[in-house]
């Protein structure tokens, strides 16, 4: 009964979706809500210029009702699933806000970082605030042992870096069509699997909704897009990880299961750093599914790939926690 459950979430939130991008999408466009193009980034995405943006609108819509919908018919409303749904929503509307701006504008730019960090960070210490009021505990476990560390205070710094830093390193992996809605389908759908075999069957629930929406938004997002999820999209996904991870208690496992969204920040940092200390790249463009485009891969090839990799990083990471 409660697998049939999790299933009917899956698909409940994928109908969702499905059925709200012909709604959306035109009306994205009517408003010329369109997605503009870096110039510094590869000239072949400069044909996307246009593109309606803010799609993940859907996504968090999706993510929202058939939740809300399913907990309220099979289970109750626990303060995980309203952590979670404040955590989604917050980063959400951070992307949200970012997104309109450049629209708005007509250009690449929309929050700046200072006021974008202040958003995290304020979301960071109310969800930090929130558990320590449920009696949250502060051990890390460490995956394929029984051994957990209690690090008191320094659990706060811990969720701040967890929730920011895992919102912006989604948000650097969605630079191709298809390329974040995959990964983030496949990391979500390791942690509805673990939240289940942990017995906590609402954050799997909640998880399950989240992969059914980004399924039902890569129907249109697959490659030639017909919309962009924009920040809305990818900082509520990163946001949500990192709270599913937090709230599972399975912190360390998110670097396996995200393996991805962490490969693809470290590009850019390793980046950064060399061409600052050396006046040297080490990857022709960063991100790097941007390098691998440089270097003669299709868009869809690029995307393939790393849907794989981050199948075998969900594997992995499922594997240490069940079976090891």
């Amino acid at each position: 009964m409660l697998e049939q459950v999790l299933l009917f979430t899956l698909i409940a939130s994928f109908l969702i979706a499905v059925l709200l991008s012909p709604i959306l999408i035109p009306f994205l466009r009517r408003l010329k809500f369109g997605q503009s193009i870096r110039e510094e980034g590869p000239q072949s995405h400069q044909k996307k210029s246009g593109t309606p943006t803010m799609g993940g609108v859907m996504i968090l819509l999706s993510i929202i009702i058939s939740t809300i919908i399913i907990i309220a018919k099979f289970f109750t409303f626990s303060p995980e699933i309203i952590l979670l749904l404040f955590v989604t929503v917050g980063y959400g509307l951070i992307g949200f806000l970012d997104d309109f701006i450049k629209v708005a504008k007509k250009r690449n730019l929309g929050l700046t970082s200072k006021q974008k960090l202040v958003a995290q960070l304020l979301i960071a210490v109310v969800f930090y605030i929130s558990l320590q009021q449920l009696g949250f505990s502060t051990e890390i476990a460490i995956p394929a042992t029984t051994w957990a560390i209690d690090i008191g205070w320094l659990y706060l710094p811990l969720i701040i870096v967890m929730l920011v830093g895992a919102s912006n390193a989604v948000n650097l992996t969605d630079g191709l069509d298809g390329l974040l809605a995959g990964t983030g389908a496949i990391a979500f759908g390791a942690f509805a699997i673990l939240a289940w075999y942990a017995e906590m069957y609402d954050v799997a629930i909640f998880c399950a909704a989240v992969v059914g929406a980004v399924l039902g938004f890569l129907v249109f997002n697959a490659h030639p897009a017909k919309v962009f999820m924009g920040d809305t999209g990818s900082l509520a996904l990163g946001g949500a990880i990192a709270a599913v991870a937090i709230l599972t208690q399975l912190e360390i496992l998110l670097i396996i299961i995200g393996g991805v969204f962490v490969i693809e920040t470290l590009s850019v940092i390793i980046q950064v750093i060399s061409f600052k200390t050396r006046g040297k790249r080490i990857f022709k463009m960063s991100p790097l599914h941007h390098h691998y485009e440089l270097s003669g891969w299709s868009e869809w090839r690029v995307v393939v790939t790393f849907w794989l990799v981050g199948m075998l990083f969900a594997i992995l990471g499922i594997y240490l926690e069940v079976w090891v």
